[in-house]
């Protein structure tokens, strides 16, 4: 998971200048100058850097409750061996909204209701596709279509019970190594 978060927090965002700045040093990596108004492309991490200096807001859309109700119902209404896509980049993603709920929860009554309903939705939503997930690593050949809908966090998750099912498949059946399964 941490590669997968570290490949998200340098991944490329678009941000918005909203005041004048001369050029930055950011752990080493020089960044700007900025320009009220102008477009800009930064790494994720120094856009929230950006951010909360007050220098610049990202224009990348953000995951937001509407997006997770909408992922919700597709996952729920999808047959058991059916997964929808997920946007880019979803788990990091929804990590984050988390965190930043939870913090303005701390001032709002209106925002801790949305933080738990988020929390529910995210729990349902992971569930469903775990269990998914586990089915499709039990069948023996699943279409390539199918793997496609999986994030890199779920490939990894999925390729584990599939390689154990599959040795204790071929035990089970009585065949060697590199024998072919019916």
């Amino acid at each position: 998971m941490r590669d997968v978060d570290f490949m998200f927090e340098n991944t490329p965002v678009r941000v918005v200048a909203d005041r004048d700045h001369p050029e930055l040093e950011l752990a080493g990596l020089k960044v700007g100058p900025f320009e009220e108004g102008k477009e800009y492309e930064v790494r994720l991490w120094i856009a929230r850097e950006l951010e909360r200096a007050g220098i610049a807001r990202i224009r990348k859309e953000r995951l937001d409750t509407t997006t997770l109700y909408k992922v919700h119902w597709r996952e729920r209404v999808q047959p058991v061996r059916q997964l929808s896509s997920l946007p880019e980049d979803f788990y990091p993603k929804l990590r984050r909204y988390l965190s930043t709920l939870k913090e303005e929860a701390t001032t709002s009554s209106e925002k801790m209701k949305e933080y738990e309903r988020v929390v529910h939705l995210f729990h349902d939503i992971v569930n469903c596709r775990l269990r998914k997930i586990i089915s499709l690593a039990s069948v023996p050949a699943p279409s390539s279509q199918l793997l496609e809908n999986l994030t890199r966090e779920e490939r990894h998750l999925y390729d584990r019970p599939r390689e154990i099912i599959s040795g204790w498949r071929s035990a089970v059946l009585g065949l060697g190594e590199g024998a072919s399964q019916p």
